[in-house]
């Protein structure tokens, strides 16, 4: 890690975000206690991420975690009920709420080697949540699931959510991210290249263009219109085009009125984290004189 600061806030979903490689393992296992960090520090609740209090208020999902393959999942959350002191009808009415609670009911005595990925993950958040914990920190999530499998655990998280929990989650998935989170914080080889909240970054990466959709410009309308633009696509009597800013509206509108072309519809592009996450990626990479 180099220089990393950020801070995840009681009662929102925040995602780390970065492509693999990045560091968001790393720094979450820091965070968790699994390793120490050469410099600085991590601190839990207002507590040293070493101390005991802090480990028993937090619940941890790792991104490739061991599944006791031949245990039913009952059994494994017993086990890990068990690790954290919770014995007979407490302990039973626990693993009943989680299971209901991550859609699992139905499977509660099939052994795991038989579950789906997307089965198992779910699982895996039922026993990070075992302790009924303030905290949920979840290492790739949606990783290596289908569209179904990420949608369920994408759900689950916004139950967390809306139960009050807090809930940091990494990611390389960026539209997972812009789905779920309140606030971001992205990450490039260790540093910290952006953070703050979803709306705000999407500001930061919309592009500004705007879309246009006109049918019948005559050539002579498109040949006044290209300068106006980054890209015309052929639609048969119609014609996507692209213009470079919101600026060029006007000026497009006027060409598209003169020629007595049909705009057929208009809209301003949105941004995305995606789109974000590319233009960062291309200015850390570039020479440093060449940055704006």
């Amino acid at each position: 890690m180099d220089g990393l600061s950020l801070e995840v806030r009681r009662g929102e979903v925040f995602g780390f975000l970065g492509p693999n490689g990045a560091g968001k393992t790393t720094t979450l296992k820091i965070l968790m206690g699994l390793i120490y960090p050469t410099s600085g520090h991590a601190r839990l609740f207002n507590l040293d991420m070493g101390d005991p209090r802090a480990k028993t208020r937090l619940g941890f999902l790792p991104e490739s975690p061991y599944f006791y393959d031949y245990l039913t999942s009952r059994e494994f959350l017993e086990f890990y009920g068990h690790l954290f002191g919770l014995w007979g009808a407490v302990l039973g009415k626990r693993i009943d709420e989680l299971l209901e609670l991550v859609g699992m009911t139905h499977a509660k005595d099939l052994q795991l080697r038989k579950f789906s990925k997307g089965m198992l993950q779910r699982v895996g958040v039922a026993q990070a949540l075992i302790n009924d914990p303030e905290l949920v920190v979840l290492d790739e999530p949606m990783s290596g699931l289908d569209p179904i499998g990420r949608k369920e655990v994408r759900d689950l998280i916004l139950r967390l959510k809306e139960s009050g929990k807090t809930v940091l989650f990494s990611s390389h998935i960026l539209h997972d991210a812009e789905v779920l989170c309140d606030r971001v914080a992205m990450i490039l080889k260790g540093r910290l290249v952006a953070c703050g909240k979803v709306t705000d970054l999407l500001d930061q990466g919309a592009s500004h263009q705007v879309e246009l959709v006109v049918d019948r410009l005559p050539p002579e309308g498109l040949d006044h219109l290209r300068p106006l633009t980054d890209k015309v696509v052929m639609q048969g009597e119609r014609m996507l085009v692209v213009l470079k800013s919101q600026q060029q509206v006007g000026g497009a509108l006027e060409i598209i009125r003169t020629a007595k072309a049909s705009l057929v519809s208009l809209n301003p592009q949105k941004g995305s984290l995606e789109d974000l996450f590319i233009r960062e990626v291309k200015e850390h990479r570039s020479p440093p004189e060449n940055r704006a």
